[in-house]
């Protein structure tokens, strides 16, 4: 009976200090990212996301729904952060590959950006978009804190991605500074803008252990500072890799990774040197003319890839349709990647796709396709173990609110708020929805 009472007087003892000890904010902290680690590990080990498999148009449409849309299509007004309308009609899948306004002068075989700051992201959770960016304008003077950057572009601290187009917002609305965005870069244009001066902030695919233990596809951002012709060598700004202040990327490795995201960049810089930039953009100085580029080098990589990279193609040639508002276009392409895609091997499969690329959801939605948006949506968030993907929770609430489902559009708007606070196309939909 004593032995009893010592071991139960021993356990409220146990409980008592470990309650002390999880009180600790540094403990406290430390144990939730375990048992969350451990939480993420099982959902995926349950639910493994690479056997999902997206089909597209698996529901009919409503006859009805599709004559309404027919008939109103043309009337609807993209949404907040949408395309700017073309002046220019896309390049034909025959048409020649167009080729860049030459340099002035012959670029130097070798250069690098003296001076360029580094900012290491492992100051919190997901902070590749604020580090990298915090690196690009503190190149120009900037001397904010990377952190205030992440508070802006990500207020949900968990925040699955931060899009370019965000990035280009924060330094145009809220510093002296300017950036633009462009698609369909390539490694000549991205050196000719080193060459001028002007580091330049790609996003791209990597392949790198995640928070289930296993090596898998994601996106992630690097300033490009420096090149060498010789060796075939970018100088990078790597904000997550260890040595990453002084790191290096192959030619080849970085179109590789750089082409699963259209090739897209940012650029920032001061606005006494904007013209500047816009000589070093050569055709890329236009949007539109750069999505064009955009549109045919994918069309050409469809032919001349195989595999991921094909899927990658396609997928960019659609996407780059969505910007030039062909959304016919880009909706078949579209079709045809996801298809490509369940072709796949699941370890090819880069399953966090729509994390990063909202496109798809843009083509089906303006093509009056509201179950195949509803549908992507669904597998987008299901298929992830923390589903704060403010955009796949908009893009179901728009193609619900379509389908007369106001109840269901304005909780789904209600849950993008939550995990982005204040994102601007939910919060004008929400007004819209006379909530």
């Amino acid at each position: 009976m004593k032995s009893g009472k010592k071991w139960i007087i021993a356990g409220l003892v146990f409980i008592v200090l470990a309650g002390s000890l999880l009180a600790l904010p540094p403990i406290r902290e430390r144990v939730s990212n375990r048992l969350d680690l451990l939480r993420i590990r099982v959902f995926y080990l349950i639910n493994p996301p690479e056997d999902s498999v997206f089909n597209p148009s698996e529901s009919t449409p409503d006859p009805e729904v599709a004559r309404i849309v027919a008939a109103t299509l043309t009337h609807l007004a993209p949404p907040t952060g949408s395309p700017t309308p073309p002046t220019q009609t896309p390049l034909p899948p025959e048409a020649p590959t167009p080729t860049l306004t030459p340099s002035p002068t012959p670029l130097p075989a070798a250069l690098t950006i003296d001076n360029m700051p580094y900012v290491d992201q492992h100051y919190g959770f997901n902070e590749c978009a604020p580090a990298n960016l915090s690196m690009a304008m503190k190149f120009w003077g900037w001397s904010g804190d990377p952190a205030e950057v992440s508070s802006w572009l990500k207020p949900y601290s968990r925040d699955k991605n931060v899009m370019p187009y965000e990035m280009v917002d924060y330094v145009n609305g809220q510093t002296g500074l300017r950036a633009l965005e462009r698609f369909g870069g390539d490694l000549d244009l991205l050196k000719r803008l080193v060459a001028s001066g002007f580091p330049v902030i790609v996003e791209r695919g990597v392949y790198t252990r995640d928070m289930t233990g296993k090596i898998s596809w994601m996106g992630h951002y690097q300033v490009v500072y420096g090149y060498d012709d010789e060796q075939s060598l970018f100088q990078v700004k790597d904000s997550l890799e260890p040595g990453g202040d002084r790191y290096t990327v192959t030619y080849d490795d970085l179109q590789t990774g750089w082409r699963s995201f259209n090739y897209a960049f940012v650029v920032v810089y001061p606005p006494e040197q904007e013209n500047a930039v816009m000589l070093a953009l050569g055709d890329h100085a236009d949007s539109n003319r750069a999505d064009q580029i955009a549109a045919q080098t994918a069309s050409n990589e469809i032919y001349q890839t195989e595999g991921q990279d094909r899927f990658f193609a396609m997928f960019n040639r659609a996407s780059s349709l969505v910007r030039l508002q062909d959304y016919g276009g880009a909706a078949a392409m579209y079709d045809e990647a996801f298809a490509f895609y369940a072709g796949l091997s699941p370890e090819e499969r880069p399953w966090r796709m729509l994390w990063y690329q909202t496109g798809p959801y843009y083509a089906y939605y303006y093509t009056g396709r509201y179950y195949d948006v509803i549908s992507l949506a669904d597998k987008t968030i299901e298929g992830a173990s923390e589903p704060y993907i403010e955009e796949s929770f908009y893009w179901r609430a728009r193609a619900k609110a379509a389908l007369g489902d106001s109840a269901g559009a304005i909780a789904d708007l209600e849950q993008s708020l939550k995990y982005h606070p204040d994102f601007g196309p939910s919060a004008a939909f929400l007004r819209e929805m006379g909530e």
